[in-house]
Order: C-alpha cells, then sequence, then structure tokens
C-alpha cells in the first residue's frame, strides 16, 4: 500500500508514520508535505496515492482548499486537533478522522475501516465531496454565543451559556433557566438561537425547549422508537416528546 502524509507539525508527522509502519511495515510512505500549495503540486505531478492522511490546519492554510484547487482522487484520512461534532459532517465521505494526539489504536481502527471499504467495493474511489466539506468547515470556524445579557429590574447582568441549563419559549417569551434554577428573558426567539448556540453543547427538542446536556434529568423511552425527555425543574406532567425523525440524531448528541 502506497500512502501520502499531508501534515505540518513535523514531530507529528514522525509520529504517524512510525505508527503506520508499527501497524504495517511493508507500507510505502510516498512522501510528506506541509503546506497546500506543496500538496496541490504533488497531485498534479504523481499518480493517487491508495490512502492519504491529511492534516486539517497545515502551515498555508486549511487542507479543504486543496479540493478546490485540484481532484484528488483518493480516499482521506483526516487527522485534526478540531472539534469532534463538526467532523461528522463530513464523515460519510472520508474514510475516517484522527482527533490529536494520535494513537496506535486510532491508527489501527482507522486502517481496519479502509481495509472494509477495499474489501465491499473494490473499484470505487472514495473521495470526499466538496460541499459537505465546506458545510464542516462553516461549523468549524463559526463563533458562537458565549454570554447573554438579563435584565434584573433597573440592573444588566451577563450570565455564560455554560451556566445555562436550557431555554424555553412561554407566552411569546423565550426564557433561560440557569444552573442556579433562576430564570431570566432574554430578546431572542428559539430560531434565532439555533444559529447562536454550539450544537455541540445545545439541542433543540420541539419547539419549545433548547437543552444542554446539563439541563436533562431524564431520558425514557416511548412506544413506536420515540423518547421523552425530563428537564430539570420539570414536572412529570411536562415530560417533552421526542419526535421520531429527531430521536436519532438526539441519541448522537447525547453519545457524543
Amino acid at each position: 500500500m502506497k500512502i501520502l502524509i499531508i501534515e505540518d507539525e513535523i514531530l507529528a508527522a514522525e509520529r504517524l508514520t512510525d505508527l503506520i509502519k508499527k501497524y504495517d511495515s511493508t507500507i510505502q510512505i510516498l512522501d510528506t508535505l506541509d503546506s497546500i500549495r506543496d500538496s496541490v503540486n504533488w497531485f498534479q505531478n504523481n499518480p493517487a496515492p491508495d490512502l492519504c492522511f491529511m492534516d486539517i490546519q497545515l502551515a498555508d492554510g486549511l487542507s479543504f482548499d486543496i479540493f478546490e484547487k485540484i481532484s484528488v482522487d483518493c480516499p482521506i484520512i483526516f487527522s485534526t486537533a478540531y472539534d469532534e461534532y463538526a467532523l461528522r459532517a463530513f464523515r460519510v465521505n472520508s474514510i475516517d478522522y484522527l482527533l490529536k494526539p494520535i494513537d496506535s489504536e486510532s491508527v489501527t481502527q482507522a486502517f481496519e475501516q479502509f481495509d472494509a471499504l477495499i474489501k465491499n467495493i473494490p473499484t470505487k474511489k472514495q473521495v470526499p465531496d466538496l460541499d459537505i466539506i465546506q458545510k464542516a468547515m462553516q461549523m468549524l470556524s463559526k463563533a458562537y454565543k458565549t454570554r447573554f445579557i438579563v435584565k434584573a429590574g433597573n440592573h444588566l447582568s451577563s450570565i455564560p451559556t455554560d451556566d445555562i441549563l436550557y431555554f424555553y419559549s412561554e407566552h411569546r417569551t423565550t426564557w433561560i433557566k440557569t444552573n442556579k434554577l433562576k430564570k431570566h428573558a432574554i430578546d431572542y426567539t428559539l430560531e434565532q438561537l439555533e444559529d447562536l448556540l454550539d450544537p455541540n453543547h445545545f439541542f433543540r427538542l420541539n419547539r419549545k425547549f433548547f437543552t444542554s446536556f446539563s439541563g436533562i434529568k431524564d431520558v425514557m423511552t416511548y412506544s413506536n422508537s420515540r423518547l421523552k425527555v425530563q428537564l430539570l425543574e420539570a414536572s412529570k406532567e411536562e415530560l417533552i416528546l421526542i419526535s421520531r425523525e429527531k430521536v436519532r440524531e438526539f441519541k448522537e448528541w447525547l453519545d457524543q
């Protein structure tokens, strides 16, 4: 097997090379590159490797820019220190991704996934989809809201999102419930919050509730593969029913 490594940190590249060789000493490392420019030039002048390990952050920018400049006709295993949630957006279009620091077990699992792909689809090239990668990049680069201003009488205070259990809509007003079990009105709709809150930390349960993990008291199974959720400081009569369409997404969010 012939492998190309694209990684701008020398020690990380050497570490990855050692782990690959440890997994299979017969693997040939074609080259180790550290920039978008060198990578584009390499792909333009060499046959595609069997597999490419590619860091997301390179010396001259994000490696996704490579796909905008040329066609990369080989499977990719991304390596990154970025948050895992955002990378799920394009995992289906790459073989796998490795979260830094990379260890022997994660490299072995990545190769096993690659071997399974080749076995099941021996004649098809698995290459990243640029549209999905761009979607992931929007998630990676987006700055989410970290504080909310609330008013108490004539006073204003700022509440960190880490202190918020959940948001909810009631009587045409959006409220937050804090970890001190106090509630405050805010000047945002739940629809606006969807663009402002980090989806790694908050999940919209339905039209009325947007919760953090810490705001959940209990999750119960319900008929027809549905779920019921009870939030802190909510009565059993206020159980939130998760629609069948959202159950899988909700479970994935819980299982980060």
